[in-house]
């Protein structure tokens, strides 16, 4: 009679892969903070003729500040009064929330990334919405700016008087226009922003691998 019985098998379940780079908080997490803390740094400034006039940082956009002097520059803090760079001479119009919202959303899809994947949804559509406000904000200051030259050159045919301070600048620089330009720090604050919901989208697509 034969007494050897078949021995059980054992199943040895691999443990699950760890999650990459890409599957977790950090790359999002970075890309979030990134993006709010450069709204702390000068992300727009007034130029005349290649020298530096005046900044502006997201905070001040977002506090309704006025244009700080650049340093070094040919304007103080009493011609940024008197002059039409001061925020009850120029149209404010909707930078303020615009730069609020990119900031809020940016710390909000900040805190989500920090959660766990399930909240990953969150930031993709905080990144996306901040990148957008930012743009929004962009576009919005150039219009703003526009007008207000276009309220400055009437005013200077009236009353002949210069804009910006232009009259430090030398008699022969007093037919040039101030332009205004955004820094590269807001450029790469909106890219960050867009990385953010980058990482968010890749972080929820290792998570269901």
């Amino acid at each position: 009679m034969e007494t050897n019985q078949p021995t059980a098998s054992t199943v040895v379940t691999a443990p699950p892969a760890a999650p990459g780079m890409f599957g977790t908080r950090i790359p999002s997490s970075v890309a979030f903070a990134v993006g709010v803390l450069l709204f702390l740094l000068p992300i727009s400034e007034v130029r005349c003729g290649g020298t530096k006039l005046a900044t502006k940082s997201g905070l001040d956009y977002a506090m309704a500040k006025d244009w700080k002097p650049a340093t070094g520059g040919l304007l103080n803090k009493n011609d940024m009064t008197e002059k039409s760079m001061s925020p009850d001479k120029q149209e404010t119009g909707n930078t303020q929330y615009f730069a609020i919202g990119a900031m809020a959303l940016g710390l909000l899809g900040f805190l989500l990334c920090m959660g766990s994947n399930k909240t990953a949804g969150g930031g993709i559509v905080a990144g996306l919405l901040a990148a957008g406000s930012s743009i929004g904000l962009m576009f919005d200051e150039k219009n703003n700016f526009a007008q207000s030259l276009k309220s400055q050159a009437m005013d200077k045919a009236q009353e002949g008087a210069d804009t910006f301070g232009l009259d430090k600048l030398g008699n022969t620089m007093n037919d040039m226009k101030p332009t205004l330009a955004f820094t590269p720090w807001f450029y790469v604050a909106v890219v960050a922003f867009l990385a953010a919901a980058l990482f968010c989208y890749l972080r929820m697509r290792s998570s269901k691998t």
